[in-house]
């Protein structure tokens, strides 16, 4: 099953997109989570097994200080995309990286290339 959480800056339809296809999607604002801090957003995605998927640099830095093999994060180095554009992208990702992504990847994408870098991040 692919189980993701995505992050504020992702539109909260993109989560509604992904569940009608049949993913495990949820937003961080349907998780309570609109105030949290990336820390307590990476270990609720990490508890629950979610791939964390964001646009905020942040969360690649966060699992390279704390040397944690997971949750693996999909950071998207794109901004503008509709919900439409979003799912599109993250399902293009996860056909490119499932076998990675579970097991633990730090996943940067933009325009132009997929990146892949297996956790824990030195």
């Amino acid at each position: 099953m692919n189980r993701v959480l995505l992050d504020q800056g992702l539109a909260p339809h993109t989560a509604a997109l992904l569940r009608f296809e049949g993913w495990d999607a949820i937003h961080v604002a349907e998780a309570g989570l609109s105030r949290a801090d990336d820390a307590e957003i990476l270990e609720f995605a990490r508890q629950e097994h979610r791939t964390c998927v964001t646009l905020d640099h942040d969360f690649h830095t966060h699992l390279a200080l704390s040397r944690s093999d997971g949750p693996s994060v999909i950071l998207v180095r794109m901004e503008g995309l509709n919900s439409i554009q979003q799912a599109a992208l993250i399902r293009r990702v996860w056909a490119l990286c499932a076998a990675d992504i579970g097991a633990g990847v730090a996943i940067s994408v933009d325009q132009l290339a997929v990146r892949v870098r297996k956790l824990p991040l030195r």
